[in-house]
């Protein structure tokens, strides 16, 4: 498909805006780096001077150079075993931010009828206080072990299985939307890395979001400057 720039930032493959927001059913949102500013495993692991490492691992698996999303993670994961588990409450403090749009996107989305929801490899811890700020209808993702107010180093597993990677992502959009009764050309999704990509290859409108150079590539839109409400200057109410 082509691409175009359909305003500074803004590019456009596959479609002329604008669309009808109301067209749509569900959108569905990953959290770290694009709801949220930051990856939250890489700022619980500087708890422990580990953030550098754990960095490398997130950022070569976002850009699709680690293929397994899982390996990935449990490698990462591994790396926190001993931080105090009042780290995280920090790190939500002091560090982690809605990314600059997010609160406009999401209750324009609501307003228009639409549900919401937040699908992550990252942490529940961040992504339920996240849902709460927000107004977020459904979440999944992952679930950090703690004992003796440390965390072990361990994922727990959950109902619907172990880790929220890639594959995930796209189950759970097409489960949600097919308790909505809405088709997968009626969702959006939207994302920055490669583990998104199978959500967004589902969804009738992919968005990247400052994303990864793979990424960019693949979406249908992608918001390279401003906030995620330019997402709003293609979608009509």
């Amino acid at each position: 498909m082509t691409a175009s720039t359909f305003a500074p930032g803004l590019v456009v493959r596959g479609f002329t805006p604008p669309l009808a927001l109301s067209d749509f059913k569900l959108i569905a949102f990953d959290m770290d780096s694009t709801l949220i500013n930051i990856e939250c495993i890489d700022e619980i692991a500087d708890a422990v001077g580990k953030k550098a490492e754990v960095a490398a691992i997130t950022e070569a698996t976002m850009r699709g150079e680690i293929r397994d999303f899982k390996e990935s993670l449990t490698r990462r994961v591994a790396l926190l075993q001993g931080v105090p588990v009042a780290a995280l409450q920090q790190v939500y403090d002091e560090r982690l931010r809605l990314n600059p749009g997010a609160g406009e996107l999401v209750a324009a989305c609501k307003a228009a009828g639409l549900k919401v929801l937040l699908v992550s490899g990252g942490f529940t811890f961040f992504a339920n206080r996240v849902r709460d700020r927000l107004g977020i209808d459904f979440t999944r993702s992952n679930l950090l072990a703690e004992a003796d107010g440390v965390l072990t180093g361990r994922v727990v597993p959950q109902a619907w299985g172990d880790i929220c990677d890639g594959a995930e992502k796209r189950r759970t959009l097409l489960e949600v939307a097919s308790l909505l009764g809405a088709a997968p050309g009626q969702c959006i999704a939207v994302g920055d890395g490669a583990n998104d990509l199978p959500m967004m290859g589902e969804a009738g409108l992919s968005v990247a979001y400052h994303a990864k150079p793979k990424v960019r590539e693949q979406a249908m839109v992608s918001i390279e400057a401003g906030g995620l409400d330019r997402l709003l200057e293609l979608l009509r109410a």
